[in-house]
Parts: structure tokens; sequence; C-alpha cells
């Protein structure tokens, strides 16, 4: 896997990010407003959804982001999606593809076209419960610490070089949407944190398959970290 520093085409311009969303898009809101507030060298060049009716779209419209639609609907099979999707990701030139609760599980071909520059938040502690569902799982495994992971995208669903992780306790009584609740602000920072170090170019992918973040004191979060 290609090292992630060395995917930007020019090294002293702003990262440049594709986010995908399929609906309201909280967390490409969140890294949205921390490149603003934290003055990060990165830009959204555009956001793009497979639903047309995706709320996320008219949000980042409001702020001069662009957003399209490329509906999956359009097309008559996952790999002519695919191919499409793909083409547009090469038209808009991004250094980073950020998958923000895109329900759509992208082929491995595209997986492999974009190796090192697809980046996921999936809603459990990988590799633990892949797949739809993750709260609901955790509870019925009667775990005491659930979370969510960043990582890049391989040809292996929810599979990958893990980046970053947050965990939050299990309480008694928790519900899949307690959890799922309760889980999201944490979604929220740790996401925003892997788009800075990716802005700032801190991240690489050693010859191990590991993910290094140069100068991170730590890259598991938990709801401490949310206290102002």
């Amino acid at each position: 896997m290609l090292e992630a520093e060395t995917l930007a085409q020019q090294p002293g311009s702003p990262v440049r990010f594709l986010i995908l969303i399929s609906g309201r898009g909280s967390n490409m809101q969140a890294i949205v407003q921390a490149i603003a507030a934290r003055g990060l060298p990165a830009e959204v060049c555009a956001v793009l959804s497979n639903r047309p009716d995706a709320a996320g779209l008219e949000w980042a419209r409001s702020r001069g982001i662009p957003a399209e639609t490329l509906s999956h609907r359009a097309f008559d099979s996952r790999e002519a999606f695919d191919q499409a999707l793909a083409q547009r990701i090469d038209e808009l030139a991004p250094d980073y593809v950020l998958l923000a609760g895109f329900m759509r599980v992208l082929g491995a071909d595209l997986v492999r076209r974009f190796e090192g520059r697809i980046v996921n938040i999936h809603p459990s502690l990988l590799p633990a419960f892949p797949g739809l569902h993750t709260h609901a799982q955790a509870l019925a495994q009667g775990v005491q610490w659930h979370g969510c992971t960043v990582h890049f995208v391989t040809p292996v669903l929810d599979h990958g070089p893990i980046i970053a992780q947050g965990a939050i306790p299990v309480l008694p009584g928790d519900t899949a949407d307690a959890l799922a609740g309760r889980l999201l602000a944490l979604e929220h920072h740790v996401y925003t944190e892997v788009a800075a170090w990716l802005a700032r170019r801190q991240v690489s992918i050693g010859g191990d398959g590991l993910v290094r973040v140069a100068g991170a004191e730590r890259r598991a979060f938990t709801a401490h970290d949310l206290t102002p």
C-alpha cells in the first residue's frame, strides 16, 4: 500500500477532500466546521451523494461547497455505478475520499484504483462487528466497551489499516439507539482529528500495513476528550 504522505499532488497546496454521504452527513458537517474553525490546510472540493434527497447536500451548498448527486439507481449494475463514481473522483482530483455515512459498498476495482486514499468511519471497534446494526451486535454480545473506527478502505468490507478509534462504555439499560446517540459526538471528534492529521500530511502506512501518524500523541479517544 502507498504511503499516504505521498498522495497529495501538490505538497504546498491545501489537501483536497471529497466527502461522500447518503444522508444528513453529520460527520461531513463536523469536518467542514473543523477545517474552518481550526484553520486546517485543507478544502472540501465537493460533497457527493448517491441519494438526491440527502439532507447533507443542501447543508453543503449553503456553505458554498459544490454538492452533487450520483444516484446508484440510475445504473443497471454496481459495476456501472462504481465506474461512474471512479470517473467523477478522477475529475475532482481529491487527495482523499472521505466516506461519511455513505451507504454503498464500494467494489474491489474502485477501491484498488484509489488505494490508500479512501477513508471510512465505522460505528464499532473494528475488527469487532463489521457490517450493519453494529450497536445491536455489541449489545447482543455483552461487550463492556463500544465505539468507532476510522480506517483506510480495502476491498474487504469494514477492514483496513486503522487510523484512530474512539470508545464509550456500555451502560446498564442501554439500547441500540442510546448507544448510537451517545457515540455520535465522539465519532465527530475522532473523524475531525483524522481529517486534521491528513490535512497536515502526518499519516502514512508502513510496510507492515499499519498506520503511523507523525506527531500524534495518541490515536484512541474517549468521551473525556469531548469535555471543553
